[in-house]
């Protein structure tokens, strides 16, 4: 695992995958699952591991935080970049930020809190989680006006903020005044599309963000890659074609819920098995399964046939 702080060519070399978590049936982690889908997602050269919201951290105890993400963080490449994620409410902020103080990670993600906050309560919570932990963070934004540019250019300035994940719904994507305000105060190749791969291609085609979270890469690691690059060498028609592979997946998980969704379709695509996903979320009802199991497995398909006929090149 990189200790080192995150730098731009660092942010944009990878797609930003966002496993879910491998429990037992006690919700203890899962490390040889865990492992092997670690191993999948970094063998189809993604670099950049972040366990945030389809992990479900939002739920996590913070008295298995360090134990956890130090497994998991063991089961990584040495030059993979892990990026834990703490909070989202202060009290679990400031518990992390005493653990994490003591650890190697050279960042955190701070979750989104929809309720209760205000912006500036956030900007003091984010802070005090800095300077406790002695680490900066990266912002996950899901909703506008969550931080004032202003703030994000002023944390961004002093070192206190490394990146963000940007992730508000929009009709267009490419219409976004609060991301274009933002833009304006923050190093646009430290913001990263916050969606998965759809969403990805108006936002980095109209604001050149970095790069791009998501769910799907979990499964197909080399197709997101291919269109992290297709999409950063401007082939914007290339990376439209290439979005056909994962464009059933994510239908479903549109549909059923992402976090949910992305927990079976692993399991059921037989990259290893996630087991029980931790409450307060719950895992879909099996009548789901067949059209998960279709897509994720038919997307698993294409993704080893691209492996398979890069290691006969």
């Amino acid at each position: 695992m990189l200790t080192t702080l995150p730098t731009p060519e660092t942010i944009a070399r990878s797609v930003w995958a966002v496993p879910p978590l491998a429990l037992n049936l006690d919700y203890s982690l899962n490390l040889n699952a865990a492992g092997a889908l670690i191993r999948h997602i970094e063998a189809g050269g993604v670099s950049t591991i972040l366990w945030g919201g389809n992990a479900n951290l939002h739920n996590f105890p913070v008295s298995r935080f360090e134990e956890t993400m130090s497994a998991l963080a063991s089961q990584s490449k040495a030059d993979s970049w892990v990026i834990p994620s703490v909070g989202p409410a202060w009290g679990k902020l400031i518990d992390e930020a005493a653990i994490l103080k003591r650890m190697k990670f050279p960042t955190a993600m701070v979750l989104p809190m929809q309720f209760p906050q205000t912006p500036e309560g956030v900007e003091i919570g984010v802070r005090d989680f800095v300077q406790r932990a002695g680490v900066p963070v990266v912002i996950y934004i899901k909703t506008a006006d969550y931080l004032p540019p202003a703030v994000l250019g002023r944390m961004g300035r002093a070192g206190e903020l490394v990146a963000i994940k940007y992730a508000v719904p929009r009709p267009d994507y490419r219409v976004d005044p609060y991301l274009t305000e933002i833009l304006k105060e923050f190093d646009r190749n430290r913001v990263v599309s916050g969606f998965g791969e759809p969403p990805a291609l108006p936002h980095l085609d109209a604001f050149n963000l970095a790069a791009f979270t998501a769910g799907c890469v979990c499964i197909a690691p080399s197709i997101s890659m291919n269109i992290l690059r297709l999409m950063q060498r401007r082939d914007f028609i290339g990376a439209a074609r290439a979005l056909d592979s994962v464009a059933p997946l994510e239908a479903l998980r549109e549909q059923h819920n992402a976090i949910r969704t992305l927990h079976e379709a692993v399991t059921l695509s037989k990259i290893a098995d996630m087991g029980p996903i931790l409450p307060l979320l719950s895992n879909l009802d099996s009548s789901l399964h067949p059209a998960i199991a279709a897509a994720a497995q038919a997307l698993m398909a294409e993704e080893m046939a691209i492996r398979g006929a890069r290691a006969a090149e």
